[in-house]
């Protein structure tokens, strides 16, 4: 794909993993980018969605808009994450078919991912259960696309690919307690009861379940490699191949923060899915993918971010 030649309408791309993604996507050529605020565009209004097409009028659609959030997030507002993500893909991809763009982007998260994945979670696992209870109705909706982009490559032709990421984390993310991921939460927590002179953190869980974590600029350059170089619409795991215990992480977490008190397990909160990591095999063999950041650097590279700019 020659870059400088596109149009390319990034959904999302003011968020975080867009605004990383929008960069490598410069630093590739790319010059025409329209970026569509959702001040401007609700992209569950069919109408909105029609309105940005007619105005971006793309080429390729990389498709990084979602609503989102943490195990409390989607247990407070499991049907808003349901139909908004749902609803947003849905028509977008359909009216991208129907305008004959030449390229959609879906993104799809490992929260689609069953319950009871046999580790690592290999792409062809995806139907073999239903999702982790807390956030299925997001996983689903996500990977409704993956059915649509399948079935519209089957029938139409349609040049569409699925891309599923794991958990992100870096400079950016969202630190907002009532929405955030593990990382966030707990880096913002450390440095708060720092600042406090408290003597003990509390951790949702009992801290057994593993997680795979990717840094953002990894995942950029993930989704950038696909969408130059990945035409089929078989789902594409995006990860890093570096599983750890939350228990873990909340101790590295404390360790590079300075923070020395204890950490309370709240049990009576929900774990989340048993364990997650990915096989990353597909993504290497079909576009020459693999991260790159080291963990322990891109933790620090993300606490000195939020240093410097949670005032």
């Amino acid at each position: 794909m020659d870059w400088s030649t596109k149009r390319i309408c990034v959904t999302g791309g003011a968020g975080f993993l867009g605004t990383h993604l929008i960069e490598d996507l410069h630093a590739r050529g790319a010059t025409e980018i329209f970026i569509p605020k959702i001040e401007d565009y609700d992209l569950v209004d069919p109408q909105a969605v029609n309105r940005m097409l007619v105005d971006s009028n793309p080429d390729v659609i990389i498709h990084l808009a979602a609503h989102v959030g943490g195990i409390g997030a989607n247990r407070e507002h499991p049907a808003e994450f349901f139909y908004d993500n749902l609803m947003m893909g849905v028509q977008l991809m359909h009216q991208a078919y129907l305008r004959g763009v030449e390229k959609f982007v879906a993104i799809g998260t490992v929260c689609a991912y069953p319950k009871f994945t046999p580790v690592p979670f290999r792409e062809d696992d995806l139907w073999i259960g239903y999702p982790e209870e807390t956030n299925a109705p997001y996983g689903l909706a996500k990977k409704m696309l993956l059915v649509q982009s399948q079935a519209y490559r089957q029938q139409y032709g349609f040049n569409s690919i699925f891309l599923l990421p794991v958990n992100l984390y870096g400079p950016g993310d969202n630190f907002d307690p009532r929405s955030s991921h593990v990382i966030p939460a707990l880096i913002r927590k450390c440095i708060e009861a720092q600042d406090a002179g408290e003597d003990h953190i509390v951790v949702w869980g009992d801290g057994s379940p593993t997680r795979e974590f990717i840094y953002v600029t990894d995942a950029a350059r993930g989704i950038a490699l696909a969408t130059e170089r990945y035409n089929e619409s078989q789902p594409v795991n995006i990860g890093s191949g570096f599983e750890i215990s939350i228990k873990d992480l909340a101790e590295k977490i404390a360790r590079l923060t300075g923070f020395s008190g204890d950490l309370v397990w709240d049990t009576s909160k929900p774990n989340g899915q048993p364990r997650r990591a990915l096989d990353t095999s597909r993504a290497k063999e079909k576009f020459g993918f693999e991260a790159q950041t080291d963990f322990d650097e891109g933790l620090r590279r993300t606490i000195e971010w939020y240093r410097a700019n949670r005032k």
